[in-house]
């Protein structure tokens, strides 16, 4: 298995969180994407998902939930 980078652009830091999301004007209610993000990237993308409302769940990034991405 390949290790899980980081999905802030430019960054190739090993991730240590997932972040779960949904745009509710586009996916179904249950449908969760997946952004994974390194210590240092964690809270600017959470905040860019929280800002927008799509963010559902912080995970630890070896706790994706199946069918997730």
């Amino acid at each position: 298995m390949s290790a899980l980078l980081c999905s802030r652009k430019g960054c190739r830091e090993p991730a240590s969180r997932a972040l779960l999301w949904n745009n509710p004007s586009l996916h179904l209610p249950e449908r969760r994407k997946v952004w994974l993000a390194c210590a240092a990237h964690e809270g600017y993308l959470a905040d860019f998902l929280r800002a927008r409302g799509f963010l559902s769940e912080v995970r630890d990034a070896d706790d994706i939930p199946e069918g997730a991405g």
